[in-house]
Formats: structure tokens, sequence, C-alpha cells
């Protein structure tokens, strides 16, 4: 469990998660509105060095965002609109899984079918809501791929 108390705290956990990051990897990011899952996109973005600017997906519910360093795309998808895994389905994330690093925003219950292993980010923030208050982020690895990892 770790503690992020600012933007900038959630963005370089980010870019640290980045740093274990390979092509192939699915990420499935949980929480709730405004805990800060598009913001640790960003520092992931910026941990593998694609093309940006990182913004929530929300109305597109998927971009690719490709490598500017030879490293893999990042697949930024958002599940909050999509009604179940038919719609996921229909996104043909499969088709890029490979080599790309897909991060899954509201994908819990959704996307755990697209691979064997993946690594699951929860998210928390206190009751009361304020922005400026930490958040506490899980990670929690799935499958032979994040045995010893995390």
């Amino acid at each position: 469990m770790r503690m992020a108390a600012t933007v900038e705290e959630m963005r370089e956990l980010g870019a640290e998660l980045a740093a274990l990051l390979r092509p192939g990897d699915l990420v499935v990011l949980s929480g709730p509105l405004g805990a800060g899952k598009t913001t640790l996109v960003q520092g992931i973005a910026e941990g593998l060095k694609v093309r940006g600017p990182i913004t929530s997906p929300t109305f597109v519910i998927a971009r690719v965002h490709p490598s500017l360093s030879g490293g893999p795309a990042l697949v930024h998808v958002d599940a909050y609109r999509l009604g179940g895994g038919l719609e996921v389905d229909d996104l043909d994330l499969d088709a890029s899984l490979e080599e790309s690093v897909t991060v899954v925003e509201w994908g819990e219950g959704l996307v755990e079918g697209l691979a064997d292993d993946r690594l699951e980010v929860s998210i928390g923030r206190s009751e009361s809501g304020d922005p400026g208050e930490e958040r506490t982020v899980a990670l929690r690895g799935v499958g032979a791929r994040w045995e010893g990892v995390v």
C-alpha cells in the first residue's frame, strides 16, 4: 500500500509503475470518481515516454499513445460508460495487447478475461472527498508475470 497526498505524488507513483511495465501488460484501475486514476495514468505515460496529452478517454472510450522512445505504446481505456463484456469485446483490445501496455480505468469486472496476468491498482480516498486529501494506492499482481514483482 502506498500513499499519495498530491497530484505530483500520484504522477510519481505512475512513473514508478511504468518502470515495471512491459509490452503485453494489462493494468486495471479502480477507485471512486476523482480518486486520481487518470493522474496515475499520466505518470505511467511519462514513464513510458509516450505521446500525450493524457486525458480521461471517457467519451472516446480508448486512446492509443504511441511511444516516443521505441518502447511500447500505451492503450488508455475508460470503461466507465461500457455496459458489459460484449462492449469490451467490441473495442478489440486483445488485438494490440501483446505489443502495448493497456491501462483500463473502471475495468474491474469487465476486462480480466483479456489476459491471464494483470496488475490491479485500487485507489482509495477519504470519505470527506476533499481533493487535497491523501489517497491510498494498493497494488495486486495476478498471475505468474507479477509473482515477486509487486
